[in-house]
């Protein structure tokens, strides 16, 4: 009896054992499932915190707008030998009817005869390989813009020009040219001083070594494409051992650009003997047998052999009387003098670009080309001075003095070559 009274409380404890086992682990599974579930929210909770934390910090795309400004890719086309704006344009593909169309819409604004060798036309396609815009230079300060849409239209762009002033100061050691471009100096002022100075000095022998060049000059910058024109010398010296020539730039009363030393003499002659640069003798003035004719005939000029298109300069200050076909001169130039002199140019390929009649020119200025128009056997300049009308030999010629500044443009002068003095050494010392 016992014995089954001991079994029967064995069994009972078992039980009460195993029945807590089993509800202290149900209620750990269940808090370890709520806890899961606390953990799961909060992380949740905590993402969603993240993902919206780093939207506030990630900006919104910046998109670029290209409804108003289409991108082109430019190409150029530089003007070869033999070219014409009809032949480019038939090369880019155009048909006829809108080369026609573009170059009537030019032709309104610009002779596009003027366009010359060597300069560059822009040419802007779209994504798609179609040309949208052309643009070429009218001159240095203009560009012509060609849209072409539906319609064709052309707009005149002017560049912005800033003016400045330079000096410069250099000692020559091999020439004037080869050490001015040494010391930053421009080619197209250099060539203006050995002009300046041609009166003066023989370059090829009274340039030592040691002279001291001192210039100012006046150039001007286009903004938008960074080219530089030169423009006047203001002032000049040149010192070889010890002796000072120097010039100063002063505008006359009767509106001519001259230069002058400081007692007011001009450093020019009134008229040039040779009027071009590097060309040679071909036919004295005088009786000859014409080439062409050849009948004995009194030659009224001198004839310079030079390459066509070589410039030919104003013999001196003056006023264009005459410029047009002439005969047997072919294109030629008139310039009435003071003084009673005249100087013509005959058998010109071409005017420089302003020259009509009427108009002033300085001497040195560029008036046209050399060419072989008329009865011209080979390019040429046909050269000729007239004093009171009557033809006298170029190379004999005994030039009269240049200008004198005297009384009030005198005064005028002293005034103004002082204030480009001091500017030109606050420059060059500063």
């Amino acid at each position: 009896m016992f014995r089954i009274l001991r079994y029967l409380i064995f069994i009972s404890l078992i039980s009460s054992g195993y029945y807590l086992f089993i509800f202290e682990y149900l209620n750990i599974s269940n808090k370890n499932i709520y806890n899961e579930e606390i953990v799961k929210k909060e992380i949740v909770e905590d993402k969603k915190e993240i993902i919206q934390e780093k939207k506030e910090e990630i900006p919104s795309p910046k998109i670029k707008k290209s409804i108003d400004k289409e991108q082109f890719v430019e190409k150029k086309i530089e003007i070869l030998q033999g070219d014409t704006f009809v032949s480019i344009l038939e090369n880019l593909k155009f048909k006829q009817k809108k080369i026609y169309e573009i170059i009537s819409k030019i032709e309104d604004t610009f002779d596009l005869k003027k366009i010359k060798t060597g300069e560059i036309i822009s040419v802007f396609e779209n994504n798609f390989g179609q040309i949208k815009k052309i643009e070429f230079f009218k001159n240095s300060e203009t560009i012509i813009s060609v849209k072409l849409d539906k319609e064709i239209n052309l707009n005149i762009i002017k560049l912005t020009k800033d003016s400045f002033i330079e000096s410069k100061e250099y000692t020559i050691t091999e020439s004037l040219f080869s050490d001015g471009i040494k010391n930053g100096v421009s080619s197209d002022i250099l060539v203006k001083i050995i002009s300046l100075f041609s009166f003066d000095l023989d370059f090829q022998r009274d340039i030592r070594v040691d002279t001291v060049v001192s210039i100012s000059y006046e150039f001007d910058e286009i903004v938008e494409t960074g080219r530089l024109e030169y423009n006047d010398i203001k002032y000049a010296s040149i010192i070889i051992e010890g002796k000072q020539l120097e010039y100063f730039k002063f505008i006359t009363d009767d509106g001519y650009v001259d230069y002058f030393n400081r007692e007011g003499k001009n450093v020019k002659k009134s008229i040039l003997k040779t009027p071009l640069d590097g060309a040679r003798i071909s036919s004295n003035f005088g009786m000859r047998k014409h080439p062409i004719s050849g009948f004995n005939k009194m030659h009224k000029g001198v004839d310079f052999a030079a390459p066509t298109g070589t410039p030919i300069y104003a013999g001196g200050n003056g006023i264009v009387e005459y410029i047009g076909r002439n005969g047997g001169y072919g294109k030629y130039i008139r310039i009435r003098h003071n003084n009673g002199y005249k100087t013509a140019y005959a058998h010109l390929s071409n005017y420089k670009k302003g020259i009509s009649k009427g108009v002033r020119v300085n001497q040195g200025e560029v008036i046209g080309y050399v060419g072989s128009t008329g009865n011209s056997t080979g390019p040429h300049l046909h050269y000729e001075i007239m004093y009171q009308n009557k033809h006298i030999n170029p190379l004999k010629l005994k030039l009269p003095s240049g200008k004198i500044l005297e009384g009030k443009e005198l005064e005028k002068f002293k005034e103004e070559y002082k204030i480009i003095y001091a500017d030109h050494l606050s420059m060059l010392y500063e």
